[in-house]
């Protein structure tokens, strides 16, 4: 495991939150709240004018309360970590087209030039040395080198493999629970309306 990458990443997520809480937070201050409240105004204006008169759904009526802007932040930080993943597994699918280990024709792997091959994957930037695939190639080779064990490497490059995967579906969670928290924080945000509209309500019995 990559403690370094995991630490960028973490980093990269905390930034993003902060970022997309800063950026929402500024527009709905200076945008949708003033606009909200300038309509709502309006529409109360026109209603003591005229009692039958019906107000028209707004835009920033309707995303104006905290719920939605509390959605908002989720959905572009889930987006911010989606492009993250997106990145890395593009890159991760490039470096497969890369001739990582340079074989002649009719050369075999041995343990006398494993070596040679793992100081070339070692010599590659550091960006790249972060990837799967070296860090896979550079693991079986080593365990090549010291078991001389062709069974013994693949044993442990198939567990390297499934514990790549298991990382990766860990990672994923956040992406589910953002999923699933968006739609339960705008159910909040219903049951608080309905509860505002209910508690009006005997000013329409009243007349």
């Amino acid at each position: 495991m990559n403690y370094t990458k995991l630490s960028k990443e973490f980093i990269y997520q905390i930034s993003s939150l902060i970022l997309a809480v800063i950026v929402v937070h500024a527009f709905y201050l200076s945008i949708v709240r003033p606009e909200a409240a300038t309509i709502i105004k309006e529409q109360q204006a026109m209603i003591q004018q005229d009692v039958n008169y019906v107000p028209e759904r707004s835009f920033y009526v309707i995303i104006r309360d905290f719920e939605q802007e509390s959605c908002f932040i989720l959905m572009f930080w889930a987006f911010s970590i989606m492009f993250m993943k997106a990145r890395n597994s593009y890159n991760e699918r490039k470096l497969f087209t890369e001739d990582l280990i340079p074989i002649k024709p009719r050369e075999k792997i041995t343990p006398a030039n494993s070596t040679e091959f793992v100081r070339q994957l070692e010599d590659l930037d550091g960006s790249k040395q972060d990837l799967f695939l070296p860090r896979t190639l550079i693991n079986g080779l080593k365990r090549f080198i010291t078991t001389r064990n062709v069974q013994d490497v693949s044993i442990s490059t198939h567990n390297m493999v499934e514990s790549e995967a298991d990382r990766l579906e860990s990672e994923l969670s956040m992406i589910r629970y953002i999923a699933w928290a968006i739609p339960s924080i705008g159910f909040i945000g219903t049951v608080r309306g309905i509860g505002g509209a209910l508690s009006l309500a005997h000013r329409a019995v009243d007349g």
